[in-house]
């Protein structure tokens, strides 16, 4: 039998988790920049912990694991017909589907241990059982920064910096999407919908992807009417600048107390990055919903100009994720870099630097003997300089050594033969040129760099 993995899982060659770990790296950097602080979290949560979080469509992307030993032992038969039942009977864990909830539970877990405000990131993978597509994939990796306790809106603006400060050290052309939660109920509201929210952000929320019809049809189905459509579509096509989008909102919502003070907290935030002058494009989207139940207010998306994917990143404010685990009216906001499709879009656009591509800067020959241990010593003095370096590892012909070289792509090979040992030195050759030097053995760091 041929060995495969999983529909919607990747291997990661050492080519690969090199451009992967700089793309990590830089994520992080920034990260620490703001003052952020590491966490980690089990990949399993209690499914206590994950059910009901992520609303209807959420729940069946949850990968439920089985209890150990003999999971069926206290199934009843009239049970095994009710999926749900059944899983809530077999499965006690689940594989997280994000890092926000995880987070929200390890808050009210270690609340006594915790200065709030808290500012925490978190890169690890998490598991949806989706439909694999193109960037789309059933485990990947997400980039979380989460600041908890504080309601300030110069949180959401300090995310809007980071967006900026991640997608520019990337070199990822980007327009960052921003809508409220509040606007979505007061539009909800004015169209004499407030208790279809949910099914009104759903469908709008696939705006982009099926088109004005098809969201209409959506809607149909969940019983609002042709004319409450007919209120709704002239929101969803305003244009103009942001100011001007948000002024002729507050015209059309302004029944609707609620969706008043989301249009506040919207001007707010862009009187900020205005004021910052910041170069990112930043889009008022209406119809951007986001479509988790536990955002509250302000909610992010941010999509590559340059390169056809889906969201590359997005986050929101939530008011009151910590409640359902205990801890009442503790605000949060926090945004999520989706790792596999920023890795995806840097590929297709060739934005990886070279020193992303290559692990081992220099490899020394091995003639064995005398010119071995030369090269060895030599090698322990680069890797002290901070070099990453290596030696072929048995003496062999000098043609094989450097195919290898060439198949690994290393940029310099450095030669110790008997006739440089004699005289105290090294032949350095640049590979992509192919301009060879001769130095001092104590000079090959230098010649390198």
């Amino acid at each position: 039998m041929k060995p495969s993995i999983p529909k919607g899982t990747r291997d990661f060659s050492p080519v690969e988790m090199t451009r992967r770990n700089y793309m990590f790296d830089t994520i992080k950097a920034v990260f620490r920049e703001h003052g952020f602080l590491p966490l980690e979290t089990p990949a399993m949560e209690n499914l206590s912990t994950l059910m009901g979080k992520y609303g209807e469509e959420g729940d069946k992307l949850l990968f439920k694991i089985l209890n150990s030993g003999d999971f069926a032992a206290k199934v009843e038969c009239g049970e095994l017909e009710n999926s749900n039942k059944l899983a809530t009977k077999i499965c006690e864990k689940g594989l997280r589907y994000d890092l926000t909830v995880p987070f929200a539970r390890y808050v009210v877990q270690h609340q006594s241990e915790i200065t709030f405000p808290f500012r925490r990131y978190q890169v690890q993978p998490v598991w949806r059982a989706d439909r694999p597509q193109k960037g789309r994939y059933r485990e990947f990796y997400q980039c979380d920064v989460d600041i908890i306790g504080s309601k300030s809106l110069l949180n959401e603006v300090e995310l809007v910096q980071m967006v900026e400060k991640v997608f520019g050290r990337l070199g990822i052309r980007v327009t960052l999407k921003l809508n409220n939660r509040k606007i979505l109920a007061g539009i909800a509201e004015s169209i004499g919908y407030a208790d279809k929210m949910m099914d009104i952000t759903v469908a709008i929320d696939k705006l982009e992807k099926i088109g004005m019809d098809a969201v209409k049809e959506e809607l149909m189905s969940k019983d609002i009417s042709e004319e409450a459509f007919g209120k709704l579509r002239p929101i969803l096509e305003l244009s103009g600048t942001n100011r001007e989008k948000l002024a002729q909102l507050r015209t059309a919502i302004s029944s609707s107390e609620t969706g008043l003070k989301g249009i506040e907290e919207m001007e707010t935030i862009f009187s900020y990055t205005d004021a910052l002058e910041t170069s990112l494009d930043i889009e008022l989207d209406l119809s951007l919903a986001r479509g988790l139940n536990y955002y509250t207010g302000a909610i992010f998306e941010v999509k590559a100009k340059d390169f056809a994917i889906g969201s590359i990143c997005g986050g929101g404010r939530y008011d009151d994720l910590t409640g359902i685990f205990g801890m009442p009216n503790t605000s949060g906001v926090g945004i999520s870099f989706g790792a596999d499709r920023i890795y995806d879009v840097m590929l297709g656009l060739d934005l990886f630097p070279e020193e992303a591509t290559v692990s081992t800067k220099v490899i020394f020959l091995n003639f064995g003997g005398a010119e071995e241990l030369a090269a060895i010593k030599a090698l322990a003095a680069l890797r002290e300089n901070g070099t990453a370096s290596e030696i072929y590892p048995e003496a062999a012909k000098m043609k094989k050594q450097m195919d290898y070289a060439n198949k690994r792509g290393i940029p310099y090979v450095v030669i110790i033969g008997s006739d440089e040992l004699a005289a105290g030195k090294a032949t350095v050759k640049n590979m992509t040129s192919g301009e060879q030097v001769l130095v001092a053995i104590a000079d090959i760091a230098s010649a390198i760099q």
